[in-house]
């Protein structure tokens, strides 16, 4: 049976041993899909992450004319071993200016940036279409960096749906801010060798950029002749069990990831939370985490430049003060700051999740220490993390032994707990 529309979180009472591993990276996935479709030769990624999100990228790829082979993942039931057959560079099927190839990229903003340069390498034109919250994200730092290129790109106001005019790799130049997200100069970089571009980054950040120096990281390590590529376990998801830590001690996340790829790999530093965290060079996805613990700390702790936490897969800035207010936090908003006040008198509440995973997992992490956390749309978690309700719920040591129940409050089983 799916996941249920509405689930209660059980609080958990004592100390449990449990070691749990969490799924591939999605950012390390996705931006490697396409580095192993641009190689010269077969390319095997191990642990990649297989969630909505990654699935969309697959699926495009396929589209677009590349053979991937999916093989499970004895180690991580929501892992795949992909087997990518690169074309060095070429980019096989695309559709015409009067009848473009569709794709649907859900609400997947690394698939939606990454295909929008990875297309422009097509000789044809590609429609990239997603659902309304994607059409609502920003789009158009990378569509005017490409049109730098002499890209044609049709959009009537820079954002989802656009139709991309391929005509292959071009030497020319452009440059790109990382103001509103640096996923579009990832875009850029993971393309730009094939599509022999020249890519400026400007802005202050350009060099601290996190996700930025992942990509860079990766491209660099990457092996483009062909070969065999480790993904590693992903950090933001690894967080709910650390968060879950400084609620009932014993909970370790197994092969916590240490390349420093992850910006989030550094969460472990911030269990302990002082009185400020930023966005900018702190945490990446999991500064959620730390938002949604913030009330349980013994001191205030404010969280500054969230400006993009706005512009993802809901207004998290928003969801956030909205969310742990109806739980009892004493939270306000100020600018793109968050100042969260040390609230003893949590209590439980119906959260609106707002179709995003982020928002879900942070809650249910929450509902394991404050009684009535009861969660809206749960199966969202699809997006990153399918199988998170069967880790909490499953027996130590692979998981923490949880109780999750259903609107009648009858305790769910295993096989309820997976997000289709």
């Amino acid at each position: 049976m799916p996941l249920p529309d509405f689930i209660e979180m059980v609080p958990m009472t004592g100390p449990v041993m449990a070691d749990v591993t969490v799924p591939g990276s999605k950012s390390i996935t996705n931006r490697a899909l396409i580095l192993a479709a641009l190689a010269d030769g077969e390319v095997r990624l191990t642990g990649a992450l297989w969630s909505e999100d990654t699935q969309i990228m697959v699926d495009a790829l396929r589209l677009l004319g590349f053979e991937i082979a999916v093989a499970e993942d004895a180690a991580e039931a929501c892992n795949r071993h992909l087997t990518v057959q690169g074309l060095g560079g070429r980019v096989p099927n695309a559709g015409t200016a009067e009848s473009p190839l569709e794709i649907h990229v859900g609400n997947a903003g690394t698939a939606a940036r990454f295909l929008g340069a990875f297309v422009c390498l097509a000789e044809g034109s590609v429609r990239l279409s997603g659902v309304d919250r994607m059409h609502v994200r920003p789009q158009g730092e990378l569509f005017h960096s490409l049109r730098r290129m002499k890209y044609r790109i049709d959009s009537d106001n820079d954002l989802l749906p656009a139709v991309f005019h391929g005509t292959g790799p071009r030497e020319m130049a452009c440059s790109v801010s990382l103001q509103q997200s640096s996923q579009f100069a990832s875009a850029l970089l993971l393309s730009a060798r094939a599509g022999t571009w020249i890519v400026d980054i400007v802005g202050d950040n350009a060099d601290e950029a996190p996700y930025l120096n992942m990509t860079r990281e990766l491209i660099e390590a990457f092996p483009h002749a062909g070969g065999e590529f480790a993904i590693e376990p992903d950090a933001s998801s690894g967080s709910y069990f650390l968060g879950i830590n400084c609620i009932h001690e014993g909970v370790e996340v197994a092969h916590w990831p240490l390349t420093g790829w992850q910006i989030d790999a550094q969460f472990p530093r911030f269990i302990n939370l002082p009185r400020e965290v930023t966005h900018n060079t702190d945490l990446g996805d999991s500064i959620m985490t730390a938002i949604v613990l913030a009330p349980l700390a013994e001191h205030p702790v404010s969280f500054p430049a969230l400006h993009r936490l706005r512009v993802q897969e809901c207004e998290r800035v928003r969801a956030l003060r909205t969310e742990l207010t109806k739980c009892g936090a004493r939270i306000t908003e100020e600018g793109d700051t968050l100042h969260v006040e040390p609230s003893p008198e949590l209590h439980g509440a119906e959260i609106d999740t707002y179709n995003d995973h982020r928002m879900t997992m942070c809650f249910a992490m929450l509902g394991l220490k404050v009684s009535g956390i009861r969660l809206r749309n749960p199966s969202c978690v699809k997006k990153t993390f399918p199988d998170f309700f069967q880790k909490l719920a499953a027996a130590p040591p692979a998981g923490l032994g949880a109780e999750i129940r259903d609107a009648d409050g009858n305790t769910l089983s295993s096989e309820d707990l997976f997000a289709e």
